[in-house]
């Protein structure tokens, strides 16, 4: 399945679920949603997964968790916040480039419409 595609079904069922919840839930709760319906709807979605850093040839386990990686091609960042800072968009970026990952979605759910709380990164795609 393609990037477009499985990003495509990603905000399909994160719209679902604003509608469904409403905004203003911990970024908690829609990780765990977002999780549920995306292997209802059969993708591979793998919630907090570990990210080492690797820096000067050592490994550092403790770099980051993704919130979700989907079919291990996109990193979900799910927020919650009154405004996406710049700096939200440059942690996706990175946590992109430290996973080789192409695609990253950032999803704002404290918004009154959602497609207003999404952001799209690519790294080199």
């Amino acid at each position: 399945m393609h990037h477009n595609e499985i990003s495509g079904i990603i905000i399909q069922k994160a719209i679902e679920i604003h509608q469904s919840l409403g905004p203003g839930l911990l970024e908690s709760v829609y990780q765990r949603v977002l999780t549920h319906e995306l292997i209802a709807c059969g993708l591979q979605a793998e919630p907090e997964v570990i990210i080492p850093v690797v820096y000067n040839g050592l490994v550092f386990e403790c770099g980051f968790r993704a919130d979700i990686i989907v079919e291990q091609k996109v990193i979900i960042e799910v927020k919650s916040v009154e405004i996406v800072q710049a700096v939200h968009k440059k942690q996706l970026l990175t946590y992109l480039k430290l996973s080789n990952l192409k695609l990253g979605l950032l999803l704002n759910f404290n918004t009154a419409l959602l497609k207003d709380g999404i952001v799209r990164i690519a790294n080199n795609l």
